[in-house]
């Protein structure tokens, strides 16, 4: 009994022993500042945009980014958005030549591409060009530009940039006039003979009308100029196959210059464009002798 009681007391002193010994162990803490990411990484580590390539039996998909995307989450958001709808809908067409009887034709594609126009602090724009094809004898262009207002941190549309019909009447009669002026040049250049010759221009002619309306919508696709100031010295409308002509006249642009845009850009936004410059007085003629 002596000799058991002996053996608890022992074994009471190394239990108290080793908790004097070891140190209190304190609750788990949060990730540090040396670990936690840094303000603003996350946003960048999402905003950026990593090209794609995948190949299949059925498709084939390539998207290439070369803009400045960490820079501007909220725009690279919109460019993820425009290649994500694009290529699920290129998907969703895979989809049915996948089933059984639905390969008739070459693999489906999807190519696009995000390149940088400008970069100011006050004006950032993006270029998407590229095609989807799903079947038939050519495929489906696919073409935007995004015009981007870091300060603001969102895009601008055409319809904030000009917001007066007025405004959109005068955009859309200078367009037209270059567009037939150079639908001319075309035809010209080809020698048809003067009965084909009037019915290309007729039908040609209706496109430019029809798809040139004094609204916004049909004046969506933008790029701006820039001046040696920084400054905008203009626009360059952009109009993508089908909407002022054929599919063989491509994409078509009209560029309008400062001097017409001017008296129709909204009052918060004239200060992106440059002055015009004054047109030289005309040379006085000498005095009679």
């Amino acid at each position: 009994m002596m000799r058991l009681l002996l053996l608890l007391a022992m074994a009471a002193a190394l239990v108290a022993c080793k908790r004097e010994a070891e140190p209190a162990v304190a609750p788990t803490a949060p990730a540090t500042s040396a670990t936690a990411p840094a303000p603003g990484e996350g946003a960048a580590a999402s905003a950026r945009l990593e090209d794609v390539s995948e190949s299949t039996s059925d498709y084939v998909i390539g998207i290439s980014y070369q803009v400045p995307s960490e820079r501007y989450p909220g725009l690279a958001a919109e460019l993820r958005k425009y290649a994500d709808a694009a290529r699920a809908d290129l998907m969703e067409a895979a989809k049915a030549r996948s089933t059984p009887g639905g390969a008739t034709s070459a693999p489906y594609d999807l190519s696009l591409s995000f390149t940088g126009l400008m970069e100011t602090p006050d004006i950032v724009a993006v270029a998407a060009d590229g095609s989807s094809y799903t079947g038939g004898a050519h495929g489906a262009p696919l073409i935007a530009r995004f015009v981007w207002l870091p300060k603001q941190n969102r895009l601008l549309t055409a319809g904030e940039l000009i917001n007066t019909p007025a405004g959109w009447t005068a955009i859309s009669d200078y367009v037209r006039e270059q567009l037939h002026a150079a639908l001319s040049q075309r035809v010209d250049a080809d020698d048809l003979p003067p009965e084909e010759r009037a019915e290309v221009v007729k039908n040609a002619s209706r496109m430019i009308d029809d798809g040139t309306q004094p609204e916004p919508g049909d004046f969506a696709l933008f790029e701006p100029m820039q001046a040696p100031d920084g400054r905008l010295s203009g626009l360059r409308f952009v109009f993508a196959p089908y909407q002022v002509g054929p599919y063989s006249d491509g994409t078509q642009t009209v560029e309008v210059p400062v001097e017409v845009l001017l008296p129709y850009i909204a009052p918060e936004f004239r200060t992106l464009f440059a002055v015009p410059s004054a047109p030289p007085a005309a040379a006085s003629e000498p005095a009679p002798r």
